[in-house]
């Protein structure tokens, strides 16, 4: 099996080419030239008009894609990247994220580690939370999602309440907003928060309470992993 790894620390000649560093770490694996298939990877990281340019010029983000390429010069089946998007902006992020789910769809394993959970959630079939080096949680993300999501609405209300009227007893539900908010948390990833939510806007019209704006959001994986590590710093491994 060939292995890639994309580590966290810039780790090359900065005089040397982009396109002499590429072949270079194809070479080392034991792979025949192949200037077409160094082509294709540069294109795909958008560093085929810099393959000339000595990597020193590049900028931060260049040269974290420059990694890439070299990872992926010799075709690996697995390939580690430790955080690869780390100060890199939000389009060549993209970027990454775009070449990183090609891999996936033709079969390259997949291991990143990155603080941007976004980006776990944009890319993973399963996550791992750590905090503090201990594994708190490995699952796919889907069942995740379903296990330990969430829905929060806000109703706005016309007036404030002195409580919960007891005909709503029934839903997790508080006030905020010195009674001028009722808030909604429960549900879970299967779509039954909002199923609720719809009930308790029809049982609140029926009641005589009466809200002037409503806000419903479902948990993402980031309020998820905050829940998990209690705003402790930690990673997510996919």
């Amino acid at each position: 099996m060939r292995i890639g790894l994309v580590p966290q620390e810039l780790s090359f000649d900065m005089f040397d080419k982009v396109i002499r560093q590429v072949r270079y770490s194809r070479g080392m694996f034991g792979c025949p030239p192949d200037e077409a298939r160094i082509e294709e990877v540069l294109k795909s990281l958008s560093l085929w008009d810099k393959r000339d340019v000595q990597i020193r010029e590049l900028s931060g983000g260049m040269k974290r894609r420059v990694m890439i390429a070299k990872a992926l010069s010799h075709d690996p089946d697995l390939l580690f990247l430790d955080e690869p998007t780390a100060g890199v902006d939000v389009e060549l992020r993209r970027d990454m994220w775009r070449q990183i789910d090609a891999l996936r769809e033709r079969g390259v394993t997949i291991i990143l580690t990155t603080h941007y959970i976004e980006e776990a959630e944009e890319m993973a079939d399963r996550v791992g939370v750590i905090n503090k080096g201990k594994i708190l949680l490995v699952d796919d993300k889907n069942a995740i999602m379903a296990k330990l999501g969430r829905t929060e609405a806000h109703f706005e209300l016309a007036e404030p309440l002195d409580g919960v009227p007891d005909a709503l007893s029934g839903y997790p539900l508080h006030l905020e907003q010195e009674g001028t908010c009722l808030v909604y948390r429960g549900g879970d990833g299967t779509g039954k928060g909002k199923r609720e939510v719809a009930e308790l806007a029809q049982l609140m019209a029926r009641e005589g309470v009466t809200f002037t704006g409503l806000d419903i959001r479902d948990s993402t994986l980031e309020d998820i992993f905050v829940d998990l590590v209690e705003d402790k710093p930690a990673e997510a491994a996919v």
